[in-house]
């Protein structure tokens, strides 16, 4: 006997993705996710959005699965559901960059300077940091670049950097890279090096654009759950 299932149903839990991503700030929040675990607090204030705004957000984004929460001592930690999640928001950017002209001009007034290391390939720029031929420098805070990061990189978080020049070699080419092409920390960085006398250069590429071009990344083993599950989401008035 065939199951009841109409067609519609099957477009219908497709579309839960979609309403899902529908909203600019989950779109904002899914590319934050991408760069590592983080709590509703750290999202809210990254995000410019206040933490009730944040946990409704984040229960829609959790009620499709594409993200989970775990534990991490008296804090809850959420995160992608999966590295596809990720992928899927490139795919998403680069479609509407394909087709909508409006996001492109609007992507090009934005980067206008610095201007990008648009012709240096991935595979190029990955053979030179193994080289030592120029320095990758990761311009996020210090825990995004530990959830992960672009080989040979080192980090040097935008709000450090002024204070840690004296640790950049002044003879070597230094290209800088932030969460991709919509997050503008490392337009101030070369900004900041070029001022300073440095030869810098910036790549659109995040650990999502990496990850979504099959190129590896580096990233610290992950913390265990401290009780071995998943746990809900405290925020949403569920309990763990």
């Amino acid at each position: 006997m065939k199951p009841n299932i109409t067609k519609s149903q099957l477009y219908e839990h497709v579309s839960r993705i979609g309403k899902a991503l529908s909203s600019p700030k989950r779109l904002e929040l899914i590319e934050l996710l991408a760069q590592g675990e983080k709590t509703v607090e750290t999202l809210a204030a990254q995000a410019r959005i206040d933490m009730r705004l944040a946990s409704a957000h984040l229960r829609a984004l959790r009620e499709a699965r594409l993200v989970e929460t775990r534990r991490a001592g008296k804090f809850i930690n959420y995160r992608l559901s999966g590295e596809d999640v990720g992928r899927l928001w490139v795919n998403l950017r680069e479609v509407a960059e394909e087709h909508l002209v409006e996001l492109r001009i609007a992507l090009a007034q934005m980067t206008a300077a610095p201007d990008a290391l648009s012709s240096e390939s991935r595979a190029s720029l990955l053979a030179k940091a193994r080289s030592g031929d120029v320095l990758v420098i990761d311009v996020r805070p210090a825990a995004e670049y530990e959830a992960g990061h672009l080989p040979f990189a080192r980090s040097m978080p935008l709000a450090e950097l002024e204070k840690r020049l004296a640790d950049l070699p002044a003879d070597k080419e230094i290209v800088a890279y932030c969460r991709g092409p919509f997050c503008l920390m490392s337009d101030e960085a070369v900004r900041l090096l070029r001022q300073r006398g440095y030869t810098a250069h910036k790549i659109s590429d995040g650990v999502s654009e990496w990850l979504a071009s099959g190129l590896p990344i580096e990233r610290q083993p992950p913390v265990p759950d401290t009780d071995g599950e998943q746990l809900r989401d405290i925020h949403s008035g569920e309990r763990p």
